[in-house]
This record gives C-alpha cells, structure tokens and sequence, in this order.
C-alpha cells in the first residue's frame, strides 16, 4: 500500500467522520421549523449545543490534510468551487453566530431572525456539499495547469443540485432519529413521524440519483471491476438503508442511528471508490483529471503526516468519545443552556 493510497483512505475516513457527526447538527438545524414553542426551539438547539464545533474540527481536519498531502488538487478544487466555498463559509459561520446570539435579547422578532438563519444556513451547507460531490462525479472542465475553466453558472446542473437535495434529505433523516433519541414527551411524539416523512424523502432522491448516476455516468462503476469487493459496501448500504424503517416499527431507535450512520459511511466509501484514483475529474479530457498520484506531496511530507496521525488521531477519538459520553441522554434546559 502507497502512502498516497494510504491519504486517499485517511481523507475518506475523516469525510465519513464529519458526514456522520455534523450531519445530524445540520439535520436539527433543517427540521428546526417544526418546533411549535421558545421552548422547544432551545431543546432543538441544545441537543447539539455542547457537539457542534467539536464536530466540525473534523471538516478543519480533512481541508488541512488536502491541503498538506494534495496541494494541487486542493488549488483546484478551492479556485473552481471559489464561490460555492465562500457560500458554504458563510453557512457554517452564519449557523453558530445564528445559535448564540439568538437567546442574547428576550424578544420573539429576534429569536425568530436568528431561528430562520439557523434553519436556512443549516440547510444551504449540505447543499452544497452535496453540489461539489455531484461536480467531482460528472467532472469538472479542466485546462493543462488543472484550473478550472468554467463559471459557478456551470455547477448547477441537474445531477449535482440533485446530489444537493439528496444530501439535505439525507441529513435531516439522520437529524430526525438523533432528535429522537434526546427528547421526550409530546417532542418525541411529534417527531417519530417525520422520521418516517424525512426517510421517504431521502428514498424517493436516493433511488433517482442511482438510476440517473448509473445511466449518465459510467465512470462511478468502473472500479466495480478492479475491486469486486465493493460490492460488499453496496449490499451494505441497501441493507443499512432497509433497516431503518424496520427498526423504526419496532421501536429501536438507536438501531436507526446506527443503520443511518452505516448509511453515509457506505455513500462516501462508494463515493471514494467510484472517484479512485482521482481527486478531481476532468469531464472534458480524462487525462487532465489530477489523481492521488500527480497531485500529491513529496514522499517524506506524507510520511511526517502519517507520524503525526499516529500520535494525534487516538487523542481526537478520545475526546470526542468523552464529550459524547459527558453530554449523553434528553437533553435538559438550565441556566446555562442556549
């Protein structure tokens, strides 16, 4: 195994890590309208109150890796998608700014500002993630410098705002079932069925991205061929996906959270085997797409990654195992709450 092989697998672990971890804050932030009371607006907000930012470390992490190991195809990928990205900036900045300043004025018009900006930026951000997944699978025009060529009119084309979609769909599903598992009462009564209402959702967006990814873009099975063993991944997937209402009738609703978190494990695997070994495709001449090869770092930076990965990656998994354990259970509003 290649240490460029072996960054490809480390940013796919650490994309996984953010998908499954702030995917349910954005999943909060989405089905935020649906809370009828102050009371229940703040319950929503201090389910992830005490995780959101250490969540998004995770994000921080995978740009500073592409950065340190794939400095081409990070230059290309924060140039091409420019516009998205400061977009996606603000959404991100706009969602904690949203939930802190929004209990600083007793005032139902200022909650209220602040509530709708939490709900609009939590759903813009996994758009666009979702619009950059769907970019990076149909490729993206490239010139001999592996700059990108077009507009940010040339992103939004059917297949990636559908990918967008997906990806709201997909997060407000797996934001639904955490909501679930920290509230009680008449909230928790109110939400089992939109967990119902967000997963027909995601399998009515998910089942047309398959069909239309399968027609229109050969390259994402490609690979199946050199890796037979993939298959294993999409069987997972399906079974992942089937499980969740199924677990849902039966009542064992931490077993939907672990199905919707095997969920977008498997879509992102999928998604790094359909791309490998590229970074960023180049839909307009295959051989100017920039792959884990032709646009890594020196040998030795790689190897001076793996040394701190080593020393700081079981630092990371042990405090966010101690922060989830700390703030386990419903959640509570004190004095001290948002």
């Amino acid at each position: 195994m290649d240490l460029q092989l072996i960054w490809f697998l480390l940013l796919g672990t650490l994309l996984a890590g953010y998908a499954v971890l702030d995917g349910f804050d954005f999943g909060v932030g989405v089905l935020y309208p649906l809370a009828r009371s102050d009371r229940e607006r703040r319950l929503f907000i201090n389910s992830i109150g005490p995780l959101w930012d250490g969540n998004e470390v995770w994000l921080v992490t995978f740009g500073g890796a592409l950065f340190a190991f794939f400095p081409e195809a990070y230059a290309t990928i924060f140039s091409g998608f420019y516009l998205a990205f400061i977009l996606l900036l603000f959404a991100l900045i706009f969602r904690a700014v949203s939930m802190e300043f929004r209990g600083k004025v007793d005032s139902p018009g200022w909650r209220s500002a602040w509530g709708y900006g939490f709900f609009m930026s939590s759903a813009l951000a996994p758009f666009l993630f979702g619009l950059t997944v769907g970019n990076l699978m149909t490729g993206i025009p490239l010139d001999l410098r592996g700059t990108y060529t077009g507009g940010f009119t040339d992103l939004l084309g059917p297949y990636p705002v559908l990918l967008g979609l997906l990806s709201v769909a997909l997060f407000a599903m797996h934001g639904a079932i955490y909501l679930f598992l920290k509230t009680e009462g008449e909230v928790q009564d109110r939400l089992g069925p939109w967990i119902w209402h967000t997963w027909g959702v995601f399998l009515v967006l998910y089942l047309l991205a398959t069909m239309i990814t399968l027609v229109q873009i050969p390259t994402a099975t490609a690979n199946f061929e050199r890796f037979p063993w993939a298959a294993v991944i999409v069987v997972i997937k399906v079974l992942a996906i089937a499980n969740i209402p199924r677990a849902i009738f039966h009542q064992r609703y931490g077993q939907a959270f672990l199905s919707s978190t095997v969920t977008i494990v498997a879509l992102v695997g999928l998604l790094g085997i359909a791309m490998f070994p590229n970074l960023v495709a180049a839909g307009n001449d295959p051989a100017l797409s920039l792959t884990i090869y032709n646009a890594s770092s020196s040998p030795m930076t790689m190897k001076i990654g793996l040394l701190f990965v080593a020393i700081g990656f079981p630092f990371v998994l042990t405090y966010t195992g101690i922060i989830y354990w700390t703030f386990r259970g419903k959640v509570r509003l004190d004095e001290h709450s948002y």
